[in-house]
C-alpha cells in the first residue's frame, strides 16, 4: 500500500479543513515546498496536492507552488483543484506533474473526463470522487451531485478508468477513522480498482487496517499534521 501525504493550499499556506468547510481552516506552514522536501527526506515517494483556492475558482490557481515543488524534489505529484476545463488540464500536464485528479468535472462533464483518460492514458488521471451517503459532493463538498458512487465507478471503468481517490467527507479531518465498510464494498465491486482511500485515518492502526483491506494507497493528512503519525510510521508503508 502506498502512502500518500497530502498538502492543500490556500493562499500559498498548507492548510487543513474539516468536512470541507473553508470556515474550518487550519494553518500548519507557510512554506508548502519545505513540507514537501521534509516528506522527501523521510522517504515518502508519492504527495497530493490539492489546490482548495483553485477548487473554489474552478481553474487552477497554485501551480507556481507545484512547479515549485516538482523542480526541486522527485515526489510523483498528484494535483487537483480548478482542473476543470481542457485548457486547465493542458497547463497542469505541462507543469510533468505525475498525475491530475478529476473531482467535480468528472462528474458534471463525463465525455470530457473519458476524452482525457483516452488523450493522457488512465495512468494520469485519477477519479476524484467525494462521497456523503454514496452520493457524490461536488463544488468543494458543497452541493450533492446526487449520482451514485457505484454506479459512478462502473461507467469509468468501462470507459478504461484504473484509479480513483475516495473520500468519505463526513471523516475528512476528524481523526476518527476511515470508511472501512464502505471501501470494502467498494473493492469487492470492483477489484481491480486501484482505489485510493482519503479521510479519517487517525493513526498507525488504520493504515494498517486499509493495508488488510487491499487498498492501493492512502491519503494521509491531518494525522500527520497533527503528531498523530510521524515520517517513519508512514514511510515504512512504502517499503
Amino acid at each position: 500500500m502506498r502512502i500518500i501525504p497530502a498538502i492543500d493550499i490556500i493562499s500559498g499556506k498548507c492548510v487543513r479543513l474539516t468536512q470541507g468547510d473553508y470556515t474550518q481552516k487550519k494553518v500548519y506552514s507557510n512554506d508548502p515546498l519545505e513540507v514537501a522536501k521534509k516528506f522527501e527526506q523521510a522517504g515518502i515517494e508519492q504527495l497530493h496536492i490539492v489546490d482548495l483556492e483553485g477548487a473554489k475558482a474552478s481553474q487552477p490557481v497554485n501551480l507556481q507552488i507545484l512547479m515549485d515543488i516538482l523542480s526541486n524534489t522527485s515526489l510523483q505529484v498528484d494535483f487537483g483543484g480548478g482542473v476543470k476545463s481542457n485548457e486547465s488540464i493542458d497547463r497542469v500536464i505541462s507543469t510533468g506533474v505525475h498525475q491530475i485528479t478529476a473531482g467535480s468535472i468528472a462528474v458534471n462533464d463525463k465525455d470530457m473526463v473519458k476524452n482525457w483518460i483516452q488523450l493522457f492514458g488512465s495512468e494520469k488521471i485519477i477519479l476524484g470522487a467525494d462521497v456523503r451517503n454514496e452520493k457524490i459532493a461536488i463544488n468543494g463538498w458543497q452541493e450533492d451531485s446526487g449520482v451514485d458512487l457505484f454506479e459512478f465507478l462502473e461507467d469509468y471503468l468501462a470507459s478504461g478508468a484504473e484509479y480513483c481517490i475516495c473520500t468519505d467527507v463526513s471523516k475528512d479531518g476528524l481523526l476518527q477513522g476511515p470508511s472501512f465498510d464502505l471501501y470494502r464494498r467498494v473493492l469487492e465491486a470492483f477489484p481491480d480498482l486501484k482505489l485510493i482511500a482519503s479521510g479519517g485515518v487517525s493513526g498507525i492502526n488504520d493504515l494498517e487496517e486499509l493495508r488488510t483491506l487491499g487498498v492501493y494507497g492512502t491519503i494521509v493528512g491531518k494525522a500527520y499534521y497533527e503528531g498523530r503519525i510521524s515520517f517513519e510510521e508512514m514511510a515504512s508503508f512504502n517499503n
